[in-house]
């Protein structure tokens, strides 16, 4: 640094007491000048306005044009329980709860104060060189709830690693390379993951993905013919499938999991979206008798929304495979997964979940949403069926049988086979207020994972909205199917 650039240093430095300097940039490229006035609040109100022109521009044009078309694009600014406010201070019903990760409801109050003490405690994080006491807090305390004497936890950021991490674990463990997957399945998008994704629309493209095959949900004959071909590492299924909200029949998972047993492949439970108490349960295994799992898989709303976060909970046996020596002790690990402060989310996360009784309540809140839509099953020709395991609701729409809306019906999926839900979920958003989601590719089936916070009054909400909106649907033509040909010439879903 030659004097003058010294000079300058100092005189700026000493300057700091009086005046807060924005970043200068001298000539010898060196940043003097520290302002502390950063406000997360402020950047927030400032860019409002703009944050989906923002998003297009450096982050998803595809996906901004695509909810911008549908109407989807609103700038929330709040959220609160089962409820988001946006930037005109119009109040939603959230039945989509961040794809599942808002269990206990958004800016529960619990979190953020257990959150707010860790910082203020200085407390350390992420040392990596030590043995974080809350990891084991939170470990003991996942393993006294989903039970079937799981021994060990290995915690990771998000489902779809944890996902991965039970490959690598089951590989290890069986010295097989196979996985087994349920058609409709998700267990996320990163490649391995990928390759147990029941939707080949996920997978084109892609190249070749981790050896897997594929069976039809609940069929134990397809099940025992492949685990008898001997290559098989690990079967995974989720109780209940996030996308369709598909079970199979009860006794399948406990036949399941004696089959692997037979064929020495592990049996691998995704409970990332079913778990942490939405279908009524700790986990939606829990509904199932005599069933033995290898390795349990917990994500999404484990820290209540707050930080990534995901537990893989296993056998011994799995475990020292893997970690076979001290000179293995990390052939395995994940940088943020040992974080106090993610730890500190979950513990208080469960918390809650044991305080509010959120697992009767999604019992409850769920059979009397589920009972109030099958009773409009008879109403509305559209309406296929209607299934649900606590606050997991699937609404599946078919082929009506009056000549007209057969027409009506045969018109719209000929432009796309994903398009008629958007005639529900659109004016489910624009006029009643409510948030929802397309259940997956291909699949006409709305599905609703709210917050388990979820009172009458709110069941209420969606269920005369849903009526109202079904009412106009089987009005044809009508603004409904208006609305879906006006969709179709923008030709969003390509």
């Amino acid at each position: 640094m030659d004097n003058l650039s010294r000079i300058k240093l100092e005189l700026l430095t000493q300057g700091m007491q009086k005046q807060c300097y924005k970043p200068i940039k001298l000539k010898a490229f060196l940043y003097v000048g520290h302002c502390m006035t950063f406000n997360i609040s402020k950047i927030i109100a400032e860019n409002n306005a703009g944050a989906n022109k923002a998003y297009s521009e450096h982050v998803n044009s595809k996906f901004a044009k695509a909810l911008k078309i549908i109407g989807f694009d609103k700038t929330y600014v709040k959220g609160k329980g089962s409820y988001l406010f946006d930037d005109k201070g119009t109040k939603y019903l959230d039945m989509l709860s961040g794809y599942g990760a808002f269990n206990i409801g958004r800016s529960n109050l619990v979190v953020q104060q257990a959150l707010k003490d860790f910082i203020d405690g200085d407390y350390s994080s992420l040392v990596q060189m030590e043995t974080p006491v809350l990891c084991g807090v939170l470990g003991h305390e996942l393993k006294q709830r989903i039970g079937y004497d799981l021994d060990k936890v290995y915690f990771c950021s998000t489902g779809a690693e944890a996902n991965e991490t039970a490959i690598k674990f089951a590989r290890r463990a069986t010295g097989k390379n196979t996985v087994l997957y349920a058609s409709s399945a998700f267990h996320g998008l990163t490649t391995g993951a990928l390759s147990m994704n029941g939707s080949e629309v996920f997978k084109e493209n892609f190249g070749d993905l981790t050896a897997s095959r594929k069976i039809p949900l609940g069929d134990l004959a397809a099940l025992e013919v492949e685990l008898e071909k001997g290559d098989v590492a690990a079967f995974f299924i989720e109780p209940v499938q996030g996308k369709g909200v598909n079970f199979a029949a009860d006794g399948f998972l406990s036949a399941a999991s004696k089959l692997c047993r037979k064929h020495g492949a592990l049996f691998v439970v995704d409970e990332i979206q079913c778990g942490m108490g939405r279908t009524g349960k700790f986990i939606a295994l829990h509904h199932e008798k005599d069933v033995q799992p290898d390795i349990v898989i917990i994500s999404k709303s484990l820290s209540g929304g707050y930080v990534p976060i995901a537990a893989v909970v296993m056998k011994e046996a799995i475990f020292k495979k893997t970690f076979s020596s001290l000179d293995r002790a990390v052939v395995h690990s994940s940088t943020f997964g040992k974080s106090n402060f993610a730890m500190t989310a979950g513990l208080a996360t469960l918390h809650v979940m044991d305080e509010e009784n959120l697992c009767e309540n999604a019992q409850q809140m769920g059979d009397l949403l589920g009972n109030k839509l099958l009773a409009l099953k008879d109403k509305y020709e559209f309406i296929h069926d209607v299934r649900w395991r606590g606050l997991m609701l699937a609404i599946e729409f078919g082929k009506p049988k009056s000549l007209k809306l057969k027409t009506a019906w045969a018109t719209v999926n000929k432009i796309n086979e994903d398009l008629f839900c958007q005639a529900i979920t659109i004016p489910l958003l624009q006029d009643h207020k409510i948030l929802t989601q397309v259940a997956g590719n291909e699949m006409k089936v709305i599905k609703l994972i709210p917050p388990l916070t979820i009172n009458e009054d709110d069941v209420e909400w969606f269920v005369s909205a849903f009526d109202k909106v079904m009412k106009d649907l089987h009005k044809f033509p009508g603004p409904a199917w208006e609305s879906l040909s006006r969709i179709a010439k923008n030709a969003i879903i390509k």
